[in-house]
């Protein structure tokens, strides 16, 4: 097959009449067609001319722009466009689809990458056995050291520990060290058997069964069976639960119900799942901690837990199922968690007990290790790297992700705006931020700058990399809508100064913003040093062509749940992948998605 390639404003078109699949020749925008041109609306709106229809040429010229661009507040071919994705069993197709997806997130410019993650953490020379994860996911359950107790800081205060609920790296850790799943990851990031004793799958990759463990138990010493998995995935999906990871649940198949097609054996020993479509990361799903059991009886114990569902593991001493249980909580301060003598692997637990600092502050984590106070970290001040790099104890291990910001499509900023100028503005924003001084002076653990929203590496679920040309797929260029050379700063700069033009902004000779159109917004970050250095940046770089943008830090859970309810013009942003597809990284942006931080359709 030839490389394919179309026209923008084909594939635009192709979206609006509802046929999302590729078309033509293509699943990428034209370099024939550059940024600035699919945003621009007319040259000269103040001189629009009333038409013999009685509406004006501006309106006209606009109304023709638009159908040019996605429009971020009317999201519906985006969520059909995941559907499709899902269910469709032609996996090269799927691919070309994703490529879609990806390219209709750029083109809103509500998702400005800044770079590919890679993780740091300290570690004492006497701990061993604790090993991380692609996704972030830290194990301390089968650590070895010369105390029985292991200190750790991972982040402040956890914003929520039931793992239907947990949207959080720092909580997904917790979470995967006191629950357990049918699947789990070794050291080594492979997916491996759990709490299920083995497996076997339709030939048509539709149905699996799973055969659990014999003797499993809760931590109050209670039996568990195939029953709470029933249980505890209807649960996460439904509405009054309001997981925000709801979607992950949506590659199995329903019954006329609503309820999952999941079946407990009449021993309880036995799970039959059967999915909507072949789906070649369900694994990885049964090792995400949202697929992990939770105990019924205890959920359903709590007053209010019909309206606050995940208030049963709000303190200490809820019930568990994995290697530690949650023995005290001092909130803002301290967690103590101890060996659960329930686990199924609890001889291979070494450490009786692990011992968290909960804290935010970097300069003070950092003294903590320094003075012996802590065994491991995973985060240090930013101007502390620089002498850490030689330091066995400093480690930088990969992750598959991103650190971006994100716009709420919704804000007051685009409030006048055509979807066409929105998209304007926002890619604009993008292309005034200098990746390289960040990567160089605020990473500076080798990140990569990022000029999308995939990382780079992800696999593409066809047996190929994502981000590598294909038979069937050309990797859009800097002139392909949304997409960018990241190290090209002042030819980038000169690109924005137009894009904000054409979404009605006027400049100086010395392409200043001019007083006459000023932009001003607020930016929303926690309090992380890294992250409010990356603010400070990017507050220069706008500031280089007039634009005037104020910082707002707050605590990580107030953080988490502005961002979430839309409470922001722009904020700091961050995903690691769920599992190695680019679905879980596409799929998060549907308009009913808990995880949608961006707003789009709503």
């Amino acid at each position: 097959m030839k490389k394919k390639q179309v026209l923008a404003m084909t594939m635009a078109l192709v979206l609006s009449m509802g046929t999302l699949a590729a078309c033509g020749s293509s699943d990428s925008a034209s370099t024939d067609a550059p940024a600035a041109d699919s945003a621009e609306t007319t040259a000269d709106n103040a001189a629009a001319e009333t038409t013999a229809d009685g509406t004006t040429e501006e309106a006209a010229d606009n109304e023709e722009a638009d159908t040019a661009v996605v429009d971020a507040t009317n999201w519906t071919d985006y969520d059909n466009l995941i559907k499709e994705i899902k269910t469709t069993t032609d996996f090269a197709e799927r691919v070309v689809l994703m490529h879609q997806a990806e390219d209709m997130l750029m083109e809103t410019g509500a998702i400005l990458p800044i770079w590919y993650y890679n993780d740091i953490y300290m570690l004492k020379s006497n701990v061993s056995n604790i090993y991380s994860n692609l996704y972030g996911f830290k194990y301390f359950q089968f650590a070895e050291t010369d105390s029985d107790t292991l200190r750790l800081n991972l982040a402040s205060e956890p914003d929520k520990l039931d793992p239907a609920l947990n949207t959080t790296v720092d909580g997904a850790c917790l979470v995967v060290n006191s629950f357990a799943g049918l699947c789990t990851y070794d050291a080594d990031g492979n997916v491996q058997m759990d709490l299920a004793a083995d497996y076997t799958v339709s030939e048509d990759g539709m149905t699996y069964t799973i055969n659990l463990l014999p003797d499993l138990k809760w931590s109050d010493g209670s039996e568990l069976n195939a029953n709470d998995f029933v249980y505890s995935w209807n649960r996460a999906t439904a509405e009054q639960t309001a997981a925000d990871y709801s979607y992950m649940f949506d590659v199995i198949a329903r019954n006329d119900d609503g309820t999952l097609k999941v079946e407990a054996s009449e021993d309880a020993q036995t799970l039959t799942v059967t999915l909507g479509s072949p789906c070649a990361y369900f694994l990885d799903l049964l090792a995400f901690p949202a697929y992990y059991p939770v105990k019924q009886s205890a959920v359903e114990s709590v007053d209010g837990w019909e309206t606050n569902p995940g208030a049963w593991a709000q303190e200490a001493g809820f019930v568990t199922n994995g290697a530690y249980t949650l023995e005290s909580w001092t909130h803002d301060e301290s967690m103590t968690y101890v060996k659960n003598p329930y686990y199924h692997r609890a001889d291979e637990v070494k450490v009786e007990k692990l011992e968290l600092m909960l804290s935010a502050d970097d300069t003070a984590i950092f003294a903590a290790y320094n003075a012996d106070n802590l065994d491991f970290i995973d985060t240090v001040p930013t101007d502390e790297i620089q002498a850490l790099l030689d330091n066995p104890e400093f480690h930088i291990v990969d992750n598959l992700g991103t650190s971006y910001v994100t716009f709420n499509v919704k804000s007051e900023l685009f409030a006048d705006k055509t979807p066409a100028q929105a998209n304007a503005m926002r890619r604009a924003f993008a292309l005034l931020v200098d990746r390289d001084y960040m990567t160089e002076n605020i990473g500076q653990t080798g990140q990569q700058p990022a000029n999308a929203f995939i990382p780079a590496g992800m696999a593409d679920g066809n047996g190929g990399v994502f981000k590598e040309n294909s038979d069937s797929y050309t990797y859009p260029n800097a002139d392909t809508a949304g997409y960018f050379d990241p190290y090209a700063l002042d030819e980038n700069i000169a690109e924005a100064i137009e894009l904000l033009k054409s979404a009605g902004y006027e400049f100086t000779d010395d392409n200043m913003l001019s007083d006459s159109t000023p932009i001003t917004f607020e930016y929303l970050t926690n309090e992380a040093s890294s992250n409010v250095a990356m603010a400070e940046a990017m507050q220069q770089d706008f500031a280089a062509i007039g634009i005037t943008m104020t910082i707002k830090t707050c605590d990580w859970n107030v953080f988490l749940n502005e961002r979430k309810s839309g409470n922001y013009d722009i904020c700091r942003n961050a995903w690691l992948a769920d599992f190695n597809d680019p679905i879980n990284m596409l799929e998060m942006w549907t308009t009913d998605s808990g995880n949608n931080d961006c707003q789009f359709g709503r």
